[in-house]
C-alpha cells in the first residue's frame, strides 16, 4: 500500500529559515497541511537556538533579527537566548498556525515519479513539487583532526554542547577557533579557568567602527560568490571581522584574547608546535564553526566538483525544485527572512509554469 502523502512544497526545518519561508508560503494563499508541511527534527520551536548554552543571554546576541509580521519586543536581555527566542517562535508559529511537524528527521529526497520529489522522513513519505531546504549547521558541527587526537586524556568537546563556564573551573582550557564564539568562550570562562590559550589558524581580524549596512551587503556579496561558484559557504562572520568593543579590548589588555598560531599535533597532556612548545590541557574546545546539513540531499547529486552547491538567489541550480534558506548569504536572520520571500516568489512561478504545461 502506497502512503505517500501529497503536497505542493516541503518546508524541512523550522529555525529563522524555514519559518520565513513558511509565513511567505501562507501569505501566497497556499495552506499548511493541504498545500504545504512544515517539518523540523528538533523536539519544541526555537530552531538551534534552544539548544544555545544558557550563559548566552538574549542581551549578547549579535543581530537577531525579527521574523517576518511579528516583531519581537519587551524581551529581557539577562534571560538566556534559548528561552526568549524559543518562546518567540513558540507564538509565531502559533500567531500564524503553520503547524509545524515534529519532531521529523528529513532522512533523504531523491527524485519521485512524474516530476516530483520524494522526501522520506522518520514519519512516513511525502510527495512534493517543490522543497525549501532549511536544516541549517547545528546539526554538523565542524572537528578539525590533528595527529595525536585520539591520545588526548583530557575532555574535547565542540562549541554545540558548550555546557556554560562554570563546567570549566579550575581547569587548564584551550579554545581552538577565531570566530564569534572563540572569542565569547574565552571571555567567558577565563575568570573561571587556572589557564586558556587562544589559537587559531589564521590572524584574527577586529573590526573597528559601526556594522553598517554597506559593510553588511559586502560581506554578504562574498559569501554569495562563493555558492554561485559551487563552493562550501563561509559563514558572514568570517569575512566582516570581530566586532572590537570595551569588552574585547578589555580582553586583549588583560591577555585573555592572546592568540597562538595552531598548534601542529595533541599530545596526551595537551598541544604542541613544532618548535618545542607545549601547553598543557584538561580541556581542548572546538569552536571551529558548522557545515551545512545537506546530507539528505545527496540522492539528488547536487554538490560541484568544489563540495558546495552552486546556488542562484536561492534555487540549486542544478535542480530548480530546490531552494536553500538560511544557506550560504541567507544564513543570517536578516538574510533568512528575505531569502525565504525570495524561494516562495520563484515556488510559484514554478509550480505556474507546471501547471500551464500539464
Amino acid at each position: 500500500m502506497n502512503n505517500t502523502r501529497e503536497v505542493e512544497v516541503v518546508v524541512a526545518g523550522a529555525g529563522q529559515a524555514g519559518l520565513s519561508s513558511a509565513y511567505h508560503l501562507r501569505r501566497s494563499g497556499f495552506e499548511p497541511e493541504r498545500d504545504f508541511v512544515v517539518l523540523d527534527h528538533s523536539p519544541a520551536p526555537g530552531g538551534a537556538w534552544q539548544f544555545r548554552w544558557p550563559s548566552l543571554t538574549y542581551g549578547k546576541v549579535h543581530g537577531m533579527h525579527a521574523l517576518p509580521g511579528m516583531e519581537l519586543t519587551g524581551a529581557d536581555p539577562q534571560r538566556p537566548s534559548s528561552q526568549v527566542i524559543a518562546e518567540y517562535f513558540t507564538a509565531y508559529e502559533q500567531t500564524f498556525d503553520l503547524r509545524v511537524r515534529r519532531p521529523v528527521e528529513v532522512r533523504a529526497v531523491r527524485e519521485g515519479g512524474g516530476g516530483r520529489l520524494l522526501v522520506e522522513t522518520s514519519d512516513g513519505d511525502w510527495s512534493t513539487r517543490a522543497l525549501i531546504n532549511a536544516t541549517g549547521t547545528w546539526d554538523r558541527p565542524f572537528w578539525p583532526r590533528y595527529p595525536g587526537q585520539e591520545t588526548f586524556r583530557g575532555r574535547q568537546l565542540h562549541t554545540a554542547r558548550y555546557p556554560g563556564p562554570e563546567a570549566f573551573a579550575g581547569l587548564r582550557v584551550v579554545v581552538v577557533g577565531g570566530g564569534a564564539s572563540g572569542t565569547q568562550h574565552l571571555m567567558e570562562l577565563a575568570p573561571y579557568a587556572a589557564a586558556t590559550t587562544w589559537v587559531t589558524r589564521s590572524e584574527p581580524v577586529f573590526r573597528e567602527g559601526p556594522f553598517t549596512e554597506d559593510v553588511g551587503r559586502e560581506a554578504v556579496a562574498l559569501v554569495e560568490e562563493r555558492v554561485r561558484q559551487g563552493l562550501p559557504p563561509k559563514s558572514v562572520v568570517s569575512v566582516t571581522g570581530l566586532p572590537l568593543n570595551d569588552a574585547v579590548r578589555q580582553a586583549i589588555a588583560d591577555g585573555v584574547l592572546d592568540r597562538q598560531p595552531m598548534f601542529d599535533r595533541i599530545t596526551p597532556e595537551g598541544v604542541a608546535w613544532n618548535d618545542g612548545r607545549h601547553v598543557d590541557a584538561d580541556v581542548i574546545l572546538w569552536a571551529t564553526g558548522f557545515r551545512a546539513a545537506i546530507d539528505h540531499l545527496a540522492p539528488l547529486r547536487l554538490r560541484e566538483p568544489g563540495g558546495g552547491i552552486r546556488v542562484e538567489g536561492t534555487r540549486a541550480v542544478a535542480d530548480e525544485r530546490i531552494h536553500l534558506v538560511g544557506y550560504g548569504p541567507s544564513a543570517s536572520t536578516i538574510g533568512a527572512n528575505r531569502a525565504g520571500r525570495a524561494a516562495v516568489r520563484d515556488i510559484r512561478r514554478l509550480l505556474a509554469a507546471q501547471a500551464a504545461a500539464a
